[in-house]
């Protein structure tokens, strides 16, 4: 006869883990409780969004110089409004507020638990149907503040008691962590309930894609552009190359690494050294997340939850995912790849007018750093090369008359051919 699968619901869950914690008063199991009532309501408005006037902008932007959503307002107001009113959080951090909200009702204001939350992760995402998220951090106040501020948000992500996850899409799951494990719950629309769905959640050491926003290419730090190409090689022994896998909503590209494994980026770019991903709001929680499945999460030098925030709205670069995915592109940020052979990435090219020849030809650029100096003034021989050390450009025969400078180092010879004929 076939076993009956026990059926355990988000709140039967909650209550069995509550004698994990040697501090527990019933707070932290009420939070959580009330995170699951927020994300049903709004897991019903995003289901009938094209069936109400909830889609669009509203024509202002948000602490983050974002557009605000209708459906992002919404979100931030039940998030906000069942967090006040569950009586187990004393104050309330949300992306899409500049300030923290202080929680004075008479059941709150002794509460010991603080709130960070993303309500509407990927919300560019909502008018064309793909899947967005939640993204909640639970810290514990500290004790030797008066009341509630700013000192208690900006712990480091290490002293998380709880974070968590909801994602709307086929079907809407919350997924949490409190220190002992990952564990997902999936909502039966027609009972209103979230039901354990995916116990003790592990995700896979094995890697075979990636997410990453490589329009942003050319923004990207050297480093991270010569990992990108080394991922796209083929290698069959290494599991090479790595399929590309990019949603654009950061819940549910990390639900799916989660789920089947692999490598989320969101490096600094050129004009944010720091990227767009918050600390407080999307790194740690998702970090916590992903270390408790046995992943592994870093700006690319230091581990994500070890970062000590000092502002509200920090932002910092994230490499989270696979422990091997990771690992492996730190090892190109740190320079300690070993193999330091060169692919052959998108080119720019650079026209230098050459008296010599009485005309217009290109010269080639690996990563897009064109060659300084006059070229009116130097012969530049048909075949050049780049020397290991990156300081100089010689042809084959060291025939140059004078020092062509580039910007990076590059460690390896690449032959650089001219292109003949005038472009104009």
């Amino acid at each position: 006869m076939e076993s009956v699968r026990q059926i355990v619901t988000l709140e039967q869950f909650i209550i069995e883990r509550e004698n994990e914690f040697s501090f527990s008063s019933g707070e932290l199991s009420q939070l959580l409780r009330d995170i699951g009532l927020a994300a049903r309501i709004v897991n019903r408005e995003v289901n009938k969004a094209g069936l109400v006037d909830i889609l669009g902008i509203t024509g202002e932007t948000n602490v983050q110089g974002e557009e605000v959503k209708k459906l992002d307002i919404f979100a931030n107001e039940q998030f906000i409004n069942a967090l006040s009113a569950g009586g187990a959080t004393c104050m309330i951090a949300s992306e899409e507020n500049e300030e923290f909200i202080r929680v004075n009702s008479l059941v709150s204001k002794n509460a010991k638990y603080i709130v960070m939350i993303d309500p509407l992760d990927g919300s560019s995402n909502i008018d064309v149907n793909v899947s967005i998220g939640t993204i909640f951090s639970i810290n514990r106040r500290l004790e030797n503040m008066p009341e509630p501020g700013l000192a208690d948000c900006l712990q480091s992500g290490m002293h998380q008691v709880a974070a968590g996850y909801v994602i709307y899409g086929s079907s809407t799951m919350l997924v949490y962590t409190t220190g002992f494990g990952v564990n997902g719950f999936t909502l039966d629309p027609s009972l209103g309930e979230f039901f354990l769905s995916h116990r003790n959640m592990q995700i896979p050491e094995k890697i075979n894609s990636y997410s990453i926003n490589e329009g942003n290419y050319f923004k990207f730090d050297y480093p991270i552009r010569r990992f990108l190409a080394w991922i796209k090689e083929e290698e069959k022994s290494e599991g090479r190359p790595y399929n590309a896998r990019y949603i654009g909503s950061m819940v549910a590209d990390l639900h799916r690494i989660l789920l089947k494994g692999g490598l989320f980026l969101y490096p600094g770019l050129k004009d944010a050294p720091n990227g767009k991903l918050r600390l407080l709001y999307e790194a740690n929680p998702m970090a916590f997340i992903i270390e408790q499945a046995g992943g592994k999460a870093t700006n690319g030098f230091q581990r994500i939850l070890e970062l000590t925030p000092h502002e509200l709205h920090q932002r910092t670069p994230l490499f989270i995912g696979s422990r091997k995915g990771v690992e492996e592109v730190e090892s190109f940020l740190n320079g300690d790849v070993k193999d330091q052979t060169l692919a052959l990435l998108p080119v720019l090219k650079y026209w230098h007018p050459v008296p010599e020849e009485g005309g217009i030809r290109a010269i080639e650029a690996w990563e897009g750093k064109s060659l300084t100096g006059n070229s009116r003034s130097r012969k530049i021989l048909p075949t050049t090369y780049f020397t290991p050390t990156g300081e100089n450009v010689t042809d084959k025969h060291g025939a140059l008359s004078g020092v062509y400078k580039i910007e990076e180092k590059i460690t390896s010879y690449h032959r650089i051919d001219y292109v003949a004929g005038n472009p104009f």
